[in-house]
Order: structure tokens, then sequence, then C-alpha cells
């Protein structure tokens, strides 16, 4: 799935309608991965952000690659074998559960989203599959989600787990919203756990880059694809009382590269930063 692709988080969407003629993070993601779940609404979208900086979608790509590079670090060198996938975002190609499992087909994969879209297709997806869970909750609550015995039935919170918020952050507008929800669920976890973030990022440094990141948040402002791009003192604070693995808080291209890049950088990938923690 590609991770955390899906609407400005919502704490009543929990069952909404799906509206087809208003773009959709989830099915906005998947048009830009050249998915065939998205409608006009979407494309359009997609348009706008060509016409604003070529190169997005080779960002999500990048994205995608990413998130797969630290899946397999987790699963092949930390031993972890349980992990939450929170604002999953919708099926695509290299899920998570398919990562992981590849590696260890015991590891078990929770997805958390209230998307209805992303529900719908999830569970189709994984009706088959008895190590794999869409489940739906609101991840800005993390104490009432972790708490829930439908969950607890499927993780082990005694054990070390991963828990993923990949592009999610991004979509919660509210600066302490995200800080809250982020420090809860590292108080979830027990001690030997990782987190996995990726936010969208503003270098506030007056470069090109900011601009853009500027623009956006403007133009999609009041929006259901509406994103903050937060600037790196910010981010940084989400891994209070964690320990970064090297190399730290940087942009995905930079962060073990599985070889030389032969496709060329544009101005988005300056726009997303990430890291992998681990909690003492």
């Amino acid at each position: 799935m590609p991770a955390a692709e899906h609407t400005s988080w919502d704490p009543h969407s929990r069952g909404a309608s799906i509206d087809f003629d208003a773009p959709n993070q989830a099915r906005l993601f998947d048009a830009l991965l050249g998915g065939r779940d998205n409608y006009v609404a979407d494309r359009e979208v997609v348009d706008q952000l060509a016409d604003l900086a070529p190169g997005v979608g080779q960002m999500v790509r990048d994205h995608r690659e990413w998130v797969g590079r630290v899946l397999r670090l987790l699963v092949t060198q930390c031993g972890v074998d349980q992990f939450l996938d929170l604002g999953s975002g919708l099926p695509g190609l290299d899920n998570t559960h398919q990562i992981v499992q590849r590696n260890n087909p015991e590891a078990k994969v929770c997805y958390i989203d209230n998307d209805p879209v992303v529900l719908a297709h999830g569970r189709a997806l994984l009706e088959e599959n008895e190590n794999t869970h869409m489940l739906e909750f609101d991840i800005t609550r993390p104490e009432t989600v972790t708490t829930d015995p439908g969950l607890r039935r499927r993780v082990d919170f005694d054990r070390p787990m991963a828990v993923l918020l990949c592009a999610v952050t991004g979509h919660i507008l509210d600066d302490d919203v995200v800080r809250q929800t982020v420090r809860g669920w590292v108080k979830a976890i027990p001690s030997g756990s990782y987190v996995v973030v990726s936010q969208q990022f503003d270098p506030a440094d007056g470069s090109v880059h900011s601009e853009l990141a500027r623009t956006l948040h403007k133009a999609f402002l009041g929006t259901a694809v509406a994103t903050a791009f937060r600037e790196r003192g910010e981010i940084e604070s989400y891994f209070e009382d964690l320990r970064m693995v090297e190399p730290g808080l940087v942009q995905l291209h930079k962060w073990w590269p599985d070889g030389p890049r032969l496709v060329p950088l544009s101005e988005w990938n300056h726009l997303m930063l990430g890291a992998l923690a681990r909690k003492p």
C-alpha cells in the first residue's frame, strides 16, 4: 500500500460516505502511481501538481521504495515480526505485508485507517491472509486504538513491533494533534520497538524548495488533499526519547539507497524527510 496516503485526518470520518466528485488522498496517490482506483477529481489534482513542478510521480515512487528499504531492514536485520501501518492507504504493488512476509511468512501486519475507500479495497485484498488485517480506527486516538481488544488479539504489545507513520503526519494539519498522536503511539509500544516517520518538509531557507512547499500548502488549503509542510525542528520533535537509526532524519533518496541513482532528482525530492528510530 502507498503508505499513509489519504485525506487530512478527520476523526469524524469513520463510516463516512464516498464522494467521487472531490479529490481523495488515497485515490490521488493511486493516480500518481499509475493505478486504476481513481477518478477525474483525483487526476485533476495530479495535473495541478505537475504544473507546479515536474517529478511528483517519481517522488511518490521514491517514497514507496524508501518504505520498502526500511521494512527490509526491520524484518531481516532487526528481527521485527509485528507491524502496524497507520493510515495505510490504498493497496498497490509491494504492500507492507508482502514485503515483510516475503522475508518472514509468519510476520503479522495490521493496516489501520478510517478512509472508507481504503477499508473497502484493503479488506478485499486481505480476505485470505490470516497474518494480515485491515482495521478501522482513528489513528489520532492511540490510547483508544492500542487498548482495543480487536487489535490486541492480533498484535502482542508485550513484544517489540514497528509502527509506520509514512506521509501521514503531513495530512494532520494541527501541530499539537500530530505531536500528541506520535507521542501516544510511542508511549503505547514496548521497549525495543521501532517508529518509522516520513513528513512533508519545508526547508524554510528561502530556497525554491521552500517556496514550492509554501505554494503547495496554500494551493490546497481547505481541500481534502491539504498538506502541512513542516520545518526540520518540528519533525525532529516527533523522535523525542527515541534513538534514530543512521543516517537519521534525511531526504529519502539519502537513506541507504540500493545503488547509484539513475533517475534525476526533482524539486519534490527535497520536500520529504524520513527516519527510522528505536524506542530504548
